[in-house]
This record gives structure tokens, sequence and C-alpha cells, in this order.
């Protein structure tokens, strides 16, 4: 049985909550813990397409990058933590991160990219976690729209199936919108060849 706890939940309360071996998903949102809805096939299909083109694109570079399998992320702040989509981190940074051998708990500093792929909760990428992941220094955050569920004043008018590239420069994000076949522009993966097109187009198996 699932402890039940009165919110608000601070950070460790909900690690030492949070249920071993589960198979559901959780994430904490300002104190409140959030049951992470299970991802459509086309959601699960554009994860699994994107683990796979950037794990080859790490080894076939020999980059300094490993994606977990889970981890959740420790905000600034002690009532949020996070789990992406998809993250990869920088192996050279996992030795500065005391909570990673573990718990799989990290900081910004060892993020080197960042995925969401959207669902009907589209706010919290582009408004709760694109400004808790600038804060925590994360290098580059990508949104992956692939139904164009997004605000118009994230993804433009009209509505399209966008993937949003925020990167970090002076501190703050500045993002690039990638729509078509056009070559993704990213600082983790130079040398990435792959459009949003590709992207959008994985959600059918």
């Amino acid at each position: 049985m699932i402890a039940t706890l009165t919110t608000p939940v601070s950070f460790d309360e909900f690690v030492d909550w949070y249920p071993e071996n589960s198979t559901d998903k959780y994430e904490l949102h300002n104190g409140a813990i959030v049951k992470i809805p299970l991802g459509t096939g086309e959601h699960s299909a554009i994860i699994g397409f994107l683990i796979g083109k950037l794990g080859i694109h790490i080894k076939r570079y020999e980059l300094p990058f490993a994606i977990p399998g889970d981890c959740l992320l420790k905000p600034i702040h002690d009532e949020s933590g996070y789990q992406p989509d998809i993250i990869v981190l920088n192996k050279a940074q996992l030795a500065k991160e005391p909570r990673w051998q573990k718990e799989s708990i990290i900081k910004g500093n060892s993020v080197g990219l960042a995925i969401e792929v959207v669902s009907t909760n589209w706010q919290d990428d582009y408004l709760m976690k694109a400004g808790e992941y600038e804060q925590m220094g994360i290098s580059e955050y990508w949104i992956v729209d692939y139904l164009g569920l997004g605000g118009r004043r994230f993804i433009g008018n009209p509505k399209q199936p966008t993937l949003s590239v925020y990167q970090l420069v002076d501190g703050e994000y500045q993002v690039a919108l990638f729509t078509g076949n056009e070559r993704i522009e990213s600082l983790a993966f130079p040398e990435l060849q792959l459009s949003a097109a590709e992207i959008f187009a994985a959600k059918t198996i």
C-alpha cells in the first residue's frame, strides 16, 4: 500500500514515499504528488525513436554521455521533482552528484539534454518545466510537440507539430522552433542529422 502524505510534500519526503519497483511514474509539482498518465503508443514510439538515435550518435562519436533508464531531477526549489521523458547525462559530472549512485537523483549540472514529449498536460512542459530547467542550469531542453498542442505563444499560429529547442545563453533560455525537414541545431549533439519531420513521423511504427 502507498502511504498517504499531507501536502505540501518536500522533495525528500517525495523520495522516501516513492513506491519501490513502481510501474507508475510520479512527479512532484509545487508540493503535490502527481501521477503521470500512461503515454499513448505514439508518445512511446517517439521516445523510443529518440533514445535509439541519440544512443547510436553517442556511440558513433564517442561522446561523454549516457542515457539512464530512470532519473529524478531535483530543482532549486524543494517542492518539485521531475522525470523527463529522456535525459542525457554528462558522465564526467556524475561524480559530483552525491545522490546519484544510491537514488538516481540529479541536479542540473550533469544534464546535457532533457527532452519532454508533449501530451495533454502541455502547460507543464512549456510553462513550469522550462522555467525550472532554466533555473537549474540545464544547458539544452527539447519540447517535442508532435500533435501541436502547445499554446500559440509558444508554437505560433496556426498551431502545428513543432519541436522547440531551448538553449541556455547567459543564464537564460533562447528558443528555436523546428517544424519540417530543416536539420535540428543542437549544442549537445552538433553533428546530429535529424529533422523535426523525422521525429514526428516516428509516432507510427
